[in-house]
Order: C-alpha cells, then structure tokens, then sequence
C-alpha cells in the first residue's frame, strides 16, 4: 500500500510539475514588459494617401516566423497592414521559399494573384526577382539587402536596406558599458574582455554588422576584444547554439550575433552569459542574461513604395533607412542585464548618430594590420570583390551611401575570425 501511495504521489508531483511548465511556457505575461523605454524608438508610419480597393502586396520569406530574420519582416508588414486599412485579401505571404526558382515561381503566383508590389527578403532571391521583374514589366519588384538594381536599371526592379550598423554600433555600445561593469565588479580583469559574434556568413552585411558592434563596444571599453565563429547558414539553431558554447568555452564573456535563430540567446541564458540580440527582443529565453537588441524597422520602406505605386512615383533603385527617419530602432534595455546607465548613454550616443556628430566608420577609432587607414575602395557596383569606389572621405568609411547593401568588408584589429570555411 506505501509503494502505491508512493508511486501515486509521484505520478501526480510529475503531473504538477508538468503543469506548472506548461503554463510557464504558456504564460501570457509579456517578457518585454519588464524592459525599460527604447532609447532608439520606432516612428510610426501613418496613412496620407488613398489606396485603391484592388491594391495587393505580396511578401516572398525564406523562412517563416520562427526566424527572426523574417519574424521582423512579418511583424513589420502586419503593422502596415494595419496602419493603412488592408483587408488579409490585399496583403499575402509567400513563406519558407528557398533561394532558387521557388523564387520566382512564388513570384509568378502572386502576379496571378494580383498583386502591385512583390518584396522578397533574402540576398539570395534577387537573381530570380530581376528574371520576374524583366518579365512582369507591370509589376514593381522590391528586394531587400541587394545590390544589382543600381547596376541592372531596371525601371520596375529595387533594392532597399537600412544603416543598421547604428543600430549595431548602439547595441556595441550597451555591450561596453557591461563589460565596464564586469571589471569593476571584479569578476573579469581588462584584457580578458573578450565578446564573441555568432556570423552567419562572411559577407560584408555581416562583416559591417560585427565591426560596428565591436567599435560601439570599443568606444567605452578600450581593452575589448572579439572572436568570431561563423556557422554557414542564416538559421540553423543547434549549429548557432554550439557556436555561441564554443565562443564561451574560448572565454568570450558576453555573446551577440547576426544569425536568425534563438540558439545563441538560449546558450547565453544556460551559461548566465550576457547577450546581445538582433531583430528583436530575445528577453522571453533570456530574461536573466538579454541586454538589448537592434532592428531594421521595415515599416517605412513598405509604406513608401506602396505609396509610391499608389501615386504613380518612381520608386528609387536604391533605398536606406537611417536612425533619423526610423529605420533603425532598438529595444528598450533590459536592466536585470544591461550594466547600470545604460538607457542614458545610448540616448546620447543616438542622438550624436542623428546629429552627425559621431560617425560608426570614423577611422581614427580603428586600425588595419596597425594602421588607419585613409583610403579604400570597396566592391559597390560588380559582386566581383574588386574595389571600385572610393568610400572614405571626411575621416570616415561612407557605408551604404552608394549603394543601400552593406560593403564593409575590411578586418580590422582587435577581432579574430575563428573559421571562415563554416567547418
């Protein structure tokens, strides 16, 4: 009878445990609401134009909502949708479309669908976008992170980006002022403040990212450095996870990433590692350890090309938000992990980005091989890696300004590439 009452006491502990979980997992408490004000906040778009009742947009995703790479792309067309009246009739998803003639097939549907505007949000859609483009010549095809539309001059073909390497620079920023307070504290000494960057790919979209991130961190805490691992995927959760644990292992003490899963976030909280998120807030699988996370706010690009469709204006070849117009946000901090003053300083560092005051690409702040560097040509019109514009000027690296797609492609001092062949 003492084993049963046993065994039954234990079966309904598990059970309760169980639920107590579940619920947890559950919970309809906002892990955000415990976050403090942005000190970069989204600008909301608004409607100043008539749309016709027959207006549709289409949206290709390389992944779905568990990206959140293409969660911001979503959440951001759903605020539009929203703000302009659209009915789910006029505004239609394409979602995991790999980077190859699903593509353009995605494309060809929603053409047949009806649809005005086609935005695609992968690098690597935008071979099949322009062979769409140059073949639906009454449809406006609009690609995000390219680089072709400036060269290809197609009058119904566009790329667009955002200058989120203020928004990086900003969240570098937050990662410096916790290191600060990692030595002060005593639990690390100055030349141990080693970050670790879980890289997607070496392409220069990520090389700008992780360079301003450093020099935002560089920018409070001299003696900082960074080790990059690279994972050869723009979402893959284990491969981002073991990633972020090996950037620990190697003794980095605090971790971000330009990688589209929760992998690193979720090993970060595991290990009480401080994080620094992109694409949004990662507080619900770190609530002890997520600081803040930088974002392109996509909202005002939809709202303006389909104002432009609607209004019968050109859409330019190429398009980039900045911090000025609220292209560029951030989170509010989370101050259970962000070093104490944080929301303060990077309200003034935002402000001083705005005013132009401080430039994230200033090249008396870094070095290459232990010189500054007071020329560089960087591959803006080929794709062929081969400089061919001049991009620094005024004591700073010009990025995004001829084209909208990132083309920092230089390693600087003071960070170190682990793997470049993803293995």
């Amino acid at each position: 009878m003492f084993k049963k009452l046993l065994s039954l006491g234990l079966a309904v502990l598990m059970i309760a445990t169980m639920c107590v979980a579940f619920s947890a997992c559950n919970s309809t408490v906002d892990p955000d609401e415990n976050l403090t004000e942005s000190p970069l906040p989204a600008v909301a778009v608004k409607k100043d134009f008539e749309i016709p009742a027959d207006f549709k947009i289409g949206f290709i995703l390389l992944h779905d909502e568990l990206s959140t790479y293409d969660a911001n792309f979503i959440n951001a067309a759903l605020a539009v949708k929203e703000a302009l009246g659209l009915t789910d009739e006029q505004v239609i998803f394409k979602k995991n479309v790999d980077e190859s003639n699903a593509c353009y097939d995605a494309a060809k549907d929603l053409v047949d669908a009806g649809c005005k505007i086609i935005f695609a949000d992968s690098f690597g859609h935008e071979s099949f976008m322009i062979k769409a483009a140059k073949e639906f010549t009454n449809v406006q095809f609009c690609h995000a992170t390219g680089t072709m539309a400036h060269t290809e001059k197609l009058p119904n073909f566009h790329n667009a980006f955002a200058s989120i390497y203020q928004g990086r620079y900003l969240a570098g920023v937050a990662a410096g002022l916790k290191l600060n307070e990692m030595i002060d504290e005593g639990k690390i000494t100055a030349d141990k403040a080693k970050m670790g960057y879980v890289g997607a790919f070496t392409y220069a979209e990520v090389i700008s990212g992780y360079t301003s991130f450093y020099l935002g961190a560089k920018s409070v805490c001299p003696s900082v450095t960074m080790d990059v691992q690279f994972t050869g995927s723009w979402y893959d959760e284990i491969a981002e996870k073991n990633a972020a644990n090996a950037l620990i292992n190697g003794g980095c003490v605090l971790i971000s990433q330009h990688a589209d899963s929760m992998g690193a976030p979720t090993a970060c909280e595991e290990k009480n590692v401080p994080n620094v998120s992109y694409n949004g807030s990662t507080a619900g699988v770190g609530p002890n350890t997520f600081i803040v996370s930088s974002k392109i706010d996509w909202s005002h690009y939809y709202v303006y090309i389909i104002k432009s469709v609607c209004e019968g204006t050109a859409i330019a070849d190429d398009w980039c938000g900045d911090a000025t117009v609220g292209s560029v946000v951030l989170t509010g901090i989370n101050e259970t992990a962000a070093a104490k003053g944080t929301l303060a300083k990077l309200k003034d560092v935002a402000a001083k980005l705005k005013s132009g005051e401080v430039h994230v690409f200033d090249t008396n702040t870094f070095t290459v091989d232990g010189k500054v560097l007071t020329t560089y040509k960087a591959d803006v019109d080929g794709g062929d890696f081969v400089g061919d514009t001049e991009v620094i000027k005024d004591g700073y690296f010009h990025e995004s300004e001829y084209r909208s797609a990132p083309y920092f492609d230089i390693q600087i001092d003071g960070i170190t590439l682990l793997n470049t062949n993803f293995g």
